[in-house]
């Protein structure tokens, strides 16, 4: 197609546009815009990429729009979950010749707020009723192990590694910028502090903060396995 055609082109699918928007005013007025045209722009979208992925569950939505979903297919939401703005939602099949089997499996009731990052070669199980405040990072892989023989490598071109799955259980709220490193196991009604970088499981009922993440208070019953392994 010419230039000059696809300019022509583009004026009449605009115009087209312009009509329909004109009539679904009447129907529609701009007054509810405000009120009204986000709820509508969500829920297209939510309806528009739900079927990527492998399972999305009855009453979850997704802001628009994801800075990155790579292989939904390996990626299941449960039900009544919030997926915020710029959420990017990577599961690597394969890397620089490798292949791996990721899945990302998100609980219900679980609310992924903007700009998180959840990035999976192995296995990321989160749970239900789980709250991840913005800008947090959940990982179970690198760019290459913590070997000398692989830092002459460009990180880029350093092979994905994985040190093993991660879990996150029930009723945790993970707070702002807190980082979920690969291996890691977070007990049930946990806390996770903002800034926190969590290298080493976190039991139940505890609160977690530092770099890197220390248990700063016990909120259960006090047992011996309750401290960072």
């Amino acid at each position: 197609m010419s230039i000059c055609k696809f300019k022509y082109f583009g004026r009449i699918v605009r115009a087209l546009l312009t009509f329909f928007a004109y009539a679904l005013s009447f129907i529609f007025p701009y007054r509810y815009i405000s009120k009204f045209g986000q709820y509508i722009i969500i829920s297209l979208y939510t309806g528009w990429v739900s079927r990527e992925f492998k399972k999305f569950g009855q009453g979850s939505i997704v802001h628009p729009t994801f800075a990155l979903l790579k292989n939904a297919k390996y990626i299941q939401i449960g039900s009544k979950c919030l997926i915020g703005k710029n959420v990017q939602l990577t599961a690597w099949d394969s890397y620089m010749g490798e292949t791996f089997h990721p899945e990302i499996i998100i609980g219900n009731n679980c609310a992924i707020n903007a700009d998180c990052h959840i990035t999976s070669i192995n296995s990321i199980h989160i749970g239900n009723n789980v709250c991840i405040a913005k800008k947090v990072l959940i990982t179970d892989n690198a760019h290459g192990a913590s070997e000398f023989s692989l830092l002459n490598i460009p990180p880029i071109k350093r092979p994905l590694f994985s040190r093993g799955p991660v879990v996150i259980n029930d009723n945790v709220w993970i707070c702002e910028k807190a980082s979920i490193m690969p291996g890691v196991s977070i007990g049930k009604g946990a806390i996770v502090a903002a800034n926190a970088v969590v290298t080493k499981d976190v039991p139940d009922y505890c609160v977690v903060a530092g770099v890197p993440a220390q248990i700063v208070k016990v909120m259960g019953p006090l047992q011996t396995n309750n401290k960072v392994k």
